[in-house]
């Protein structure tokens, strides 16, 4: 979830009446609570020293389910990021949990945005949320930033997307404060459990090929080489580069996922969402399309780097893929059926889900028979 850049639309000061509201009653007169209510955020933030007088702000971010706001206050700018409306599911969109890995991982020299403060208090926004520094910085999605727009530059780019990862996956966990952050021992089991369980109540249609691949994930699981800190979803939209040439990753975003577990779920991912341009034709998994351009690296040299530089045995990276896609087919399943219900108003990613969700499957069906 990008924290910065060139801003996508003006900011705003006024309530928008649906998505923003000023006041607690503007907010409970909704139908549907609203994303950002401006004076109890405004009244937070003073507590913590943050700018002073009314906010600014607009949504900013490639995500589908968390929320991220750039805000301006009394001359200084920041990030705000919360969760969807609720109800949601048990154990996810922790922003708490969040903000407390980046704090973690800033300790041993990771790129993160600073923290600023965390609010636990369901009454501010219904859910919780944390601000932390707005930086300046280029995200990959749909155009190469113009820094890095020559074969060079985006082979510069791909080369420091994977060396980040390794970094990522090496670092100190006792300095960082993590050591308890998670349960490394059975990560994987973890996974297949944990999404065995919530897909059957996120969808209202059959959609036998869930069962099926977690049956082949189970069956075929391989043994985790060394337990590390996973991102749980690391690709280009998650990193921020410098504005200018060389490559340079100033920080990585989105650690609503991470855990303690097995390092090759995270590059498992990153090659199951990465488009390049030996890809027969366009996915819902394709979040970056821009890196079918010349230059950038295709999924066999992300994996060739990764071995190299890690020094892990990646010959059991299609049961990752496998993974990252089942687990992504459920995440985008609960889209799709929020949608449906009417929870997701002016969402125009979700329909498409109808016809993508079991074509995804299909294709991490067919991942399995290679």
């Amino acid at each position: 979830m990008p924290t910065a850049g060139t801003e996508p639309t003006p900011l705003l000061s006024e309530p928008d009446g649906a998505e923003v509201v000023r006041t607690p009653a503007e907010a409970a007169a909704l139908d549907m609570p609203p994303l950002l209510v401006l004076e109890p955020v405004e009244r937070f933030l003073d507590a913590h020293g943050l700018g002073g007088g009314r906010l600014a702000w607009t949504r900013i971010g490639d995500g589908q389910s968390n929320i991220t706001y750039l805000m301006e206050r009394g001359g200084r700018r920041f990030v705000l990021r919360r969760g969807p409306r609720p109800p949601i599911a048990k154990s996810t969109h922790d922003m708490v949990r969040e903000a407390r890995v980046q704090r973690g991982v800033a300790k041993v020299g990771l790129p993160v945005p600073e923290i600023l403060a965390v609010c636990e208090d369901e009454s501010v926004l219904g859910v919780p949320f944390y601000v932390m520094d707005f930086l300046e910085g280029e995200i990959v999605l749909r155009e190469t930033p113009a820094a890095l727009d020559s074969p060079e530059g985006r082979r510069a780019a791909s080369e420091a997307l994977v060396d980040t990862l390794v970094s990522l996956h090496g670092l100190d966990l006792e300095k960082a404060g993590l050591t308890e952050f998670g349960r490394p021992e059975g990560y994987l089991e973890r996974q297949i459990a944990t999404f065995s369980r919530l897909a059957p109540l996120v969808t209202e249609r059959e959609l036998p090929l869930v069962e099926e691949l977690a049956g082949w994930l189970r069956e075929s699981l391989p043994a985790t080489q060394r337990p590390a800190l996973v991102h749980g979803d690391y690709r280009f939209g998650n990193v921020m580069f410098a504005p200018e040439a060389p490559a340079r990753i100033t920080a990585v975003l989105d650690w609503e996922m991470a855990t303690l577990g097995d390092p090759l779920a995270d590059l498992g991912y990153l090659v199951a969402m990465y488009s390049d341009r030996e890809d027969s034709g366009p996915s819902v998994m394709d979040l970056s399309p821009v890196t079918r351009a010349e230059g950038y690296f295709t999924k066999g040299e992300i994996v060739a780097r990764y071995a190299e530089k890690s020094g892990l045995d990646v010959s059991s990276l299609p049961w990752y893929q496998v993974l990252a896609m089942w687990k992504a087919s459920v995440f985008l399943e609960d889209m799709y059926t929020r949608w449906n219900a009417g929870e997701r108003p002016g969402d125009d990613f979700a329909p498409k889900l109808e016809t993508q969700v079991p074509a995804l499957l299909e294709a991490a069906r067919d991942l399995t028979r290679r």
